[in-house]
């Protein structure tokens, strides 16, 4: 494992690297990303919903240390997540490796598309395959759903912020292994973790109640009221819970 010093250092590397791509690039790999998330999430429906019967409130978690698949593949194999980039592209820009402009730019593309990865999982493989529409998979979908909605703005903000946490620690972690395994098993711990404790992640979010909509159990303007205040709150998880914090204690500025 690197040095946190030599983390900061990549992260902010990686995160200034991020908006020299192509439009194009940004996009496809950001669809990607929301599509990976996606299917996370679809994995942890149907864990969690299998077990119900035999397994009761422990679903829950066994459908949680399945749900990180979707942060590893695009770690690892390529994808962009906007909750990610909150942190590394934040990074380069506490740095003044970037300007703000070039920040706003990265978010506003890769959270479109992330978006788009996500709905088009929740209704291609979700409500046209079939899975999220019958049974305990789709009496899942709709209790997640709602325990996601029932969060007033202001809870809906301080769990955007705790699951932004554990997802730039994730990002901190994969990044500061020297190995694939390393990498995988740092982002497995802090993923699995935000998502049994039940914070809140926007592009998940963007998944799970647009399923629910679908199958006629919820209406876009909750999720859309519900997404801006996880947004805010993913934004202050990553960008001043990791980025500036890591910053002021292990930039060599300090």
């Amino acid at each position: 494992m690197e040095t946190p010093e030599i983390i900061l250092e990549k992260t902010i590397t990686i995160g200034a690297h991020k908006i020299h791509k192509t439009f194009l690039q940004k996009a496809i790999l950001a669809f990607i990303g929301g599509a990976m998330i996606s299917l996370g999430y679809l994995l942890y429906v149907r864990v969690a919903a299998s077990g119900m019967d035999n397994l009761g409130a422990f679903a829950g978690f066994v459908g949680a240390s399945v749900f990180p698949i979707g942060l590893i593949v695009i770690l690892l194999a390529g994808g962009e997540l906007i909750t990610g980039n909150m942190m590394a592209v934040s990074a380069a820009f506490i740095a003044k490796k970037i300007s703000i402009k070039d920040l706003l730019n990265n978010w506003l593309i890769i959270t479109l598309f992330n978006i788009l990865g996500a709905i088009f999982v929740a209704y291609v493989f979700g409500h046209l395959v079939g899975l999220t529409t019958s049974g305990h998979y789709q009496k899942e979908v709709i209790e997640v759903a709602h325990a996601k909605l029932s969060a007033n703005p202001f809870q809906a903000f301080l769990s955007g912020i705790g699951c932004n946490w554990f997802v730039g620690i994730a990002l901190w972690l994969s990044y500061g292994a020297k190995d694939g395994m390393g990498k995988i098993l740092g982002i497995w711990f802090p993923v699995m973790t935000f998502v049994a404790i039940g914070f809140q992640h926007s592009v998940a979010n963007a998944f799970i109640i647009p399923a629910a909509i679908f199958e006629g159990a919820a209406g876009w303007g909750d999720f859309l009221n519900n997404f801006t205040f996880v947004y805010l709150g993913n934004i202050v998880g990553g960008a001043i819970f990791v980025s500036l914090f890591y910053y002021l204690v292990y930039s060599k500025k300090s």
